[in-house]
């Protein structure tokens, strides 16, 4: 039996305030990360990052909330997405780590911006950007299902952004009573009589706000003694505002004494107007109790801790900090107890002007004593109370690409991964190793740069080149400080070179530059002074770096440049002997449909470029003893390129075959053999092609038909038992692993990873990890895989042949 487990899921949250939640019970965190769920347990003591990703929604997860029935105990994950349906995930006891998509909710006609839940009863809320609040009720018996209760569509016509739901009293029949806020400056509070038939009439309109309403949470006033509750409604003015919900009659407000010089005749600015209503013969109130400021920018989310004996209020916001707000048990006033994040002396720009910064998410841990935020980055940062400092303190958390994961190369020894995405960064990925324990984690950010990053490929164990959505490629250099780093956490030792400093990004600046270079100042770009760097953090860290250590302080300097190109930049490969670079762009006609190759010990363009293709060329490979280049292209054909013996540098078009596929031809490879040369090239017309050289000419020997078009294939580095093992990755996102015999072409097929754990999106690039020759008796392979899905993975498989 094929065994196949993940080792790692790299990936980012989605920038959405309600998408994620920790679940108070199991500790698990549940996020929205591009179309999928991912499940992450914060509090695992080996560090595993994210263990899972669910699988079923068709775009992007806006709204995340886990549900407990009240009836069977079952615990469920409820999500909401852009693609206009709620689903819901039911737990596979007794394993609560593992869930299941059991039911899909559809209805709504816009986007789902927010989900609300409550103890104790099966009613949920969600709110879209159709103008309507939907309440279902999930039942449980005999199989999950969703029903549809009520429409509210929200007058005057606004989109809901936020909910929240409480129960008012004990019993099971109790009262409830809605929040609802979004594209306006009032908060609207719905009432219903009851929760086993609930229908939700508006009761109250709570006005103060200056701008949209981004977040509301209820929870019970630990200070009260009538069991009043307290709503915190969280705005774009940078403010919140906390509202007492009170059972029985309001207090009347004091007078206002007309002979105080300050106040006499004048209205109170802050009119504290009771809103009264009735529900199961009750009277209730809700009076304005505080506000609270000192954000500095809009405020997306706010939590309550849910230690029962704290009341503390968090909110994160876009001015790149989250605060915890707690009473003061003197005066009674709401202050800022402890402020995290980046407070910068220079305020960069704000979301006004378009800055898509700071804090969209903040979540309490179940038992209060740590929190965890979502930054624009897509990374989560984890505080943690230190007991005897009575300090936060930070420690790491996960990270990932919040952008198409475009392509992924090893380390030519498999020392570690590289990631480079649309996202504009390029990772890399190592497992840390530690007493009995290891685990994959990104150790640094060589690359942050201003356009999508399309693809990569390594140069030696310190050096690589990529290319993005621009006309040139990039050649980076490993500093000094993350060559040390790997060397402790992860065991990657390497050879004893000189390596730059750690580099950092001029302002205005698309050049990594190593610290204390003095470039010279390009005609078209003014160098402005940078700030003075961090001190290096390498050389203390026992652990993987932070997240504002990774975006600052783990840069890799630029080394060189390499132009020629025409149009943006498609595929790059380098030759095993890391003597030429070969490179292709965009195109759509012969002139820019052409090869480019450069010599890695001047960076000189090698004349003339390579021609044979009439379109885009979407892959290029070499051959295991770099004899041979190989091309696949849009225009359905592949060639092939010789190296000459005499001159490392010249190729010569050997040949081309012009209906290679009979659609375009997205992949291509080389078997690890070095005589008899052996390729395979992947398909629009979902099929693999395995190809062998005859005399001068390369003929097919068979064909592997696959589900939907082939976006990527690769072979393992070596013969296994007398086999080729390839993966295939499609545009579905599945992938599958195939041998065939060296002899005969046999095609066998040995495993398709289970849908459960495979991206939800076009795999974009496969990479094996590199293995020695002699490890022919190894019996588990480690297979990389980036997904347009944002993810990247890492899977062991064992037991091939078994």
């Amino acid at each position: 039996m094929v065994g196949v487990t993940t080792d790692y899921i790299s990936v980012g949250g989605n920038r959405h305030p309600g998408a994620a939640d920790w679940d108070v019970q199991t500790g698990v965190l549940a996020f929205g990360a591009d179309n999928n769920v991912a499940l992450w347990d914060p509090l695992d003591k080996s560090d595993r990052g994210i263990y899972s990703l669910l699988v079923g929604h068709t775009d992007k997860v806006s709204a995340v909330r886990f549900y407990t029935c009240p009836s069977s105990g079952s615990k469920f994950i409820i999500t909401g997405s852009v693609d206009r349906t709620l689903r819901v995930w039911q737990s596979q006891s007794p394993e609560m780590h593992r869930y299941a998509l059991v039911a899909t909710l559809e209805g709504h006609t816009g986007s789902v911006n927010a989900i609300a839940v409550t103890n104790g009863t099966d009613i949920i809320a969600s709110g879209a950007a159709d103008g309507t609040v939907r309440v279902w009720r999930i039942s449980t018996h005999d199989q999950v299902k969703g029903e549809l209760l009520d429409t509210i569509n929200m007058t005057p016509r606004f989109f809901p952004l936020s909910l929240s739901l409480q129960g008012l009293g004990d019993d099971a029949d109790k009262p409830l009573v809605l929040a609802v806020a979004g594209t306006m400056t009032k908060v609207h509070i719905y009432v219903s009589e009851n929760s086993s038939k609930p229908e939700f009439k508006r009761r109250a309109v709570l006005a103060g706000h200056e701008a949209w309403v981004k977040s509301l949470s209820f929870t019970q006033d630990k200070q009260s003694k009538e069991g009043d509750i307290l709503l915190a409604s969280a705005s774009q003015d940078k403010y919140i505002r906390l509202w007492r919900l009170h059972r029985g009659e309001a207090n009347a407000p004091a007078p206002i004494d007309d002979t105080d010089p300050l106040l006499g005749g004048m209205e109170p600015t802050l009119s504290n107007k009771a809103h009264e209503f009735e529900a199961k013969g009750s009277k209730y109130s809700i009076t304005f109790e505080a506000l609270l400021f000192g954000h500095e920018d809009w405020i997306y989310t706010t939590a309550w801790n849910p230690d029962p004996k704290r009341q503390q209020l968090l909110s994160s916001s876009a001015d790149n900090t989250i605060t915890i707000w707690e009473q003061d048990q003197a005066s009674g006033v709401w202050m800022s107890a402890e402020r995290m994040g980046e407070i910068s002396v220079q305020k960069g720009s704000t979301t006004a002007t378009g800055s898509a910064g700071g804090f969209w998410i903040g979540l309490w841990s179940p038992d209060g004593k740590q929190v965890v935020s979502l930054g624009r980055t897509g990374s989560w940062r984890v505080w943690k109370q230190d007991s005897d400092s009575d300090l936060w303190v930070q420690k790491f958390g996960i990270t990932g690409h919040v952008r198409s994961s475009n392509g992924i190369q090893w380390e030519p020894t498999g020392g570690y991964l590289l990631s480079t995405s649309a996202d504009q960064t390029t990772r890399l990925h190592a497992k840390w190793v530690r007493d009995q324990v290891s685990s994959w984690h990104e150790f640094s950010r060589p690359q942050i740069h201003g356009y999508d990053l399309n693809c990569i490929d390594t140069l030696g164990p310190s050096q690589f080149v990529s290319g993005a959505e621009e006309k040139l490629l990039r050649v980076f250099n490993e500093p000094q400080p993350i060559a040390e780093l790997l060397e402790r956490l992860t065991g990657f030792k390497q050879s004893g070179q000189n390596f730059p400093d750690t580099a950092e990004i001029p302002v205005l600046g698309l050049s990594n530059k190593a610290l204390g270079d003095e470039a010279p100042v390009e005609e078209d770009e003014g160098k402005v002074p940078a700030e003075a760097p961090a001190p290096s953090f390498s050389s203390t860290t026992n652990h993987p770096p932070l997240e504002d250590q990774l975006s600052r302080h783990t840069l890799w300097p630029e080394h060189e440049k390499l132009y020629g190109h025409g149009y943006e930049i498609s595929a790059v490969a380098v030759s095993h002997d890391r003597k030429v670079i070969a490179t292709a762009c965009k195109a759509s006609s012969i002139d820019h449909a052409v090869i480019r190759l450069y010599d890695t010990s001047d960076w000189h363009e090698i004349k003339p470029s390579l021609t044979a293709h009439s379109l885009t060329i979407t892959d290029l490979s070499f051959s295991a003893d770099d004899r041979y280049l190989l091309s696949v292209g849009r225009d359905r054909q592949w060639a092939i390129f010789q190296r000459s013996d005499s001159d490392a540098t010249t190729f010569t078009n050997l040949v081309s075959t012009p209906k290679g596929h009979s659609r375009m031809i997205l992949g291509a490879d080389w078997a690890p053999v070095t005589t008899d040369h052996v390729f395979a090239t992947a398909g629009r017309d979902k099929s693999v092609k395995i190809w062998e050289r005859s005399e001068d000419n390369f003929a097919c020997k068979t064909s592997i038909p696959l589900t939907s078009a082939v976006s990527a294939i690769a072979f393992l580095p070596i013969t296994y038992k007398g086999s080729f093992i390839i993966a295939v990755g499609e545009d579905s996102g599945v992938i599958s692993i195939h041998k065939i015999a060296a002899e005969t072409f046999e095609v066998a097929h040995v495993v398709t990873i289970d849908r459960e754990v495979s991206p939800s999106k076009t795999i974009t690039q496969l990479s094996w990890r590199p293995v020695l020759p002699e490890a022919e008796s190894k019996d588990q392979f480690e297979l990389a895989v980036a997904s347009e899905d944002t993810s990247t993975r890492i899977y062991a498989i064992s037991s091939m042949l078994a």
